[in-house]
């Protein structure tokens, strides 16, 4: 496990809430240390420790809004109710719903621009500067994916300039993919006089072989999240695909997790995603674990389509597929239930009622999140045993397992470019059984003929297991990408909650109130209804 001095990573926490008015703030705290004046190596640990919250780390986290959005969770409503009463109904889905998304990552990016713009002329801070660059790149894509045009050649001027024009999307995936070339080139100069980052570099550990890997992946993530864009952007891909290695060995090869040295010293030095959704340093059970429960939806994937329904087998094609299939990973996900004498997970369908269909009586013990999720493989038999496995772990950024799907895909689509998709694809099902502690052997021979699960069918029906086994490998780990994938593909097909009041789930996020208020001469003047609809606004791979 990555460690730090607890100095520095006081500091550098300290500055990333002291800068959390990048841009829309023109007050600077006179107590405060000039943040030019801070080096990279202060500055960076902190930075890639805040922004990874916002990823992972409770109500509105992209992992709530992913989770619930991919409908991999639901609602203990035998014990409350109203809970995710917002994410189930849709209805007012308006600047206040998931505006933390926004807000961190830019006030986080910012602090990754300091990094970028600290004076280098010795190029002593080049390994800093490539780090900041494409960390920046990874968060800033989800303001694109989640908004469409938002502030960037503008955005990070901090009191210099408080209203930022927005630019075209396309321009923003430009300029972060031009972000990721010139990081991948720093690397390569090696400069002699470049600094090694070390321990400061809470990801890799200042090795830099892994951040060029890391680069070349989210390339691929942004390349492929634009294939069905047509016109200028089909050129620019295409022509960005065809200087991507086709080596696997240029991708990652692990997963990507921070970990400035995660304890139970205190609150703020957990893993957040333990604190958030399990336990915390002081052995308390959050509300969220008890809140939350596997969807119906997930439950019906995982147990092979027996049971977790109003049915022993479900007639909806959306599940046949999984008809005796037992997924391994299933009690790593979520904790098992015994019913009928088969231990299963126990989900609720998403917007039901206690003892509405999907939700019946007969049993009301629901399935939580298991162990694997926080453990892995480790064997936990105590508190103490759980709080420290989920600490030296870290916290997930990308997982191998999203590197392999995406790796397949390139293969399905762009077959000149790129190999062995169906190697790629079992690749990443082993790689989410080993984060989860699950053996997948006897999973992937069991799927290896079925359509829509195993690489198997036509080119449209190995779409559909890909994303199909890239939503069940991210569930609980980065389910963001899994909404993200639906909303481009169409797969896995996702139902929507009990009572919805729209038809389909939003395609975008609204802008935050912030925005409104602060920045009212340039945010465009979207209307809810028009998050739901394919239009100008929606972000540009998805308008097609």
């Amino acid at each position: 496990m990555k460690t730090i001095k607890n100095t520095i990573l006081l500091l550098a926490l300290s500055l990333g809430a002291v800068s959390c008015n990048q841009y829309l703030d023109i007050n600077e705290n006179p107590n405060a240390a000039h943040i030019e004046d801070i080096t990279p190596a202060f500055v960076f640990p902190g930075a890639a420790s805040e922004i990874h919250r916002i990823q992972t780390a409770g109500d509105g986290s992209m992992m709530h809004y992913g989770s619930l959005m991919a409908n991999n969770w639901g609602s203990n409503v035998y014990a409350f109710s109203g809970f995710f009463s917002r994410e189930f109904n849709l209805s007012t889905v308006d600047a206040s719903f998931y505006s933390g998304i926004w807000s961190t990552i830019y006030f986080q990016s910012a602090n990754l621009k300091l990094i970028e713009e600290y004076p280098n002329a010795d190029h002593k801070q080049d390994y800093y500067v490539a780090m900041a660059k494409i960390l920046k790149a990874f968060y800033m894509q989800y303001i694109v994916d989640l908004y469409g045009d938002a502030p960037y050649s503008d955005a990070f001027g901090r009191g210099l300039n408080t209203k930022p024009k927005y630019d075209d999307d396309k321009e923003i995936y430009k300029a972060l993919i031009n972000d990721i070339d010139n990081g991948i080139a720093l690397i390569n100069a090696g400069n002699i006089d470049a600094i090694s980052p070390g321990g400061t570099d809470v990801i890799f550990g200042g090795n830099m072989t892994n951040w060029k890997a890391f680069a070349n992946t989210i390339k691929l993530r942004m390349l492929l999240r634009m294939s069905n864009v047509t016109g200028d952007m089909a050129t620019f891909r295409d022509a960005k695909l065809a200087t991507l290695p086709s080596s696997t060995a240029a991708y990652i090869t692990q997963n990507v997790v921070v970990n400035p040295g995660y304890s139970n010293a205190t609150a703020e030095k957990m893993n957040p995603f333990l604190a958030a959704y399990r336990i915390s340093a002081t052995a308390l059970i959050p509300q969220a674990y008890n809140q939350i429960t596997a969807s119906e939806h997930i439950a019906l994937a995982l147990n092979g389509n027996r049971f977790g329904s109003v049915q022993p087998y479900s007639s909806n094609p959306i599940y046949t597929k999984f008809n005796n299939i037992t997924d391994p990973r299933s009690t790593r996900l979520f904790t098992a239930i015994n019913y009928q004498g088969f231990p299963q997970v126990k989900g609720v369908r998403q917007g039901a009622s206690s003892g509405d269909p999907g939700a019946p009586l007969d049993v009301t013990t629901v399935s939580k999140f298991g162990t694997g999720t926080f453990a892995g493989s480790t064997t936990v038999t105590s508190n103490a045993q759980l709080i420290s496995a989920g600490n030296a772990r870290g916290g997930m950024i990308m997982s191998l397992a999203e590197a392999k799907f995406l790796q397949a895909e390139a293969a399905l689509r762009y077959p000149s470019l790129f190999s062995g998709g169906s190697a790629r694809f079992e690749e990443g099902i082993d790689a989410s059984g080993v984060w989860l502690g699950a053996n997948m052997a006897t999973y992937k021979t069991q799927i290896a003929t079925r359509e829509g699960l195993g690489w198997t069918g036509s080119n449209t029906q190995i779409l559909e297991s890909i994303m199909t086994q890239k939503w069940l490998a991210l569930a609980n780990v980065s389910p963001i990408e899994s909404f993200l994938d639906f909303l481009r593909t169409g797969y896995p097909a996702t139902p929507m909650p009990v009572g919805a009041s729209v038809a389909n789930k939003p395609y975008r996020l609204m802008y935050p109130i912030t925005e409104f208020s602060a920045n009212s001469e340039n945010v465009p003047n979207i209307t809810s209804a028009q998050l739901f609809v394919k239009n100008q606004y929606t972000p540009f791979w998805n308008q097609n």
